[in-house]
């Protein structure tokens, strides 16, 4: 099951990587319309500019977000086992490769040995 904590801690660090490259390329993309928009006299923060800010500011905050919580996983951090779960969440919306890192997320961490794994007590078994 280790091998599992690893893959999946560098699979986030992986996707935060990817989150912050189109976050970049996104505030790369609002200046370039800011300008062209400027040269054709529409005028300056045209929506379309705003639109790609607003987006590339959220792609770059889940993508550091993922990085970093995918760190903690792979030292084995009790706040990185639930910082992962609380991201595969919205990571389910994101088809289809963010549904395969949410479900695999929560296979991996949502049993005894990633409880024991990250220093959280195992779940008490009922007795019928």
């Amino acid at each position: 099951m280790r091998t599992h904590f690893d893959v999946l801690g560098w699979l986030y660090i992986l996707a935060g990587a990817f989150g912050v490259l189109t976050g970049t390329s996104l505030f790369i993309l609002a200046v370039g319309t800011d300008a062209a928009l400027a040269n054709t006299g529409s005028g300056r923060g045209a929506p379309t500019a705003w639109f790609f800010v607003l987006s590339g500011s959220l792609f770059l905050l889940g993508g550091i977000l993922m990085a970093v919580a995918g760190r903690a996983v792979v030292h084995r951090k009790r706040r990185g086992r639930t910082a992962v779960l609380l991201l595969a969440l919205p990571n389910l919306a994101v088809i289809p490769s963010g549904t395969a890192l949410g479900v695999y997320t929560f296979w991996t961490l949502l049993n005894d040995d990633a409880r024991r794994e990250f220093g959280r007590p195992v779940r008490a078994v009922r007795s019928s």
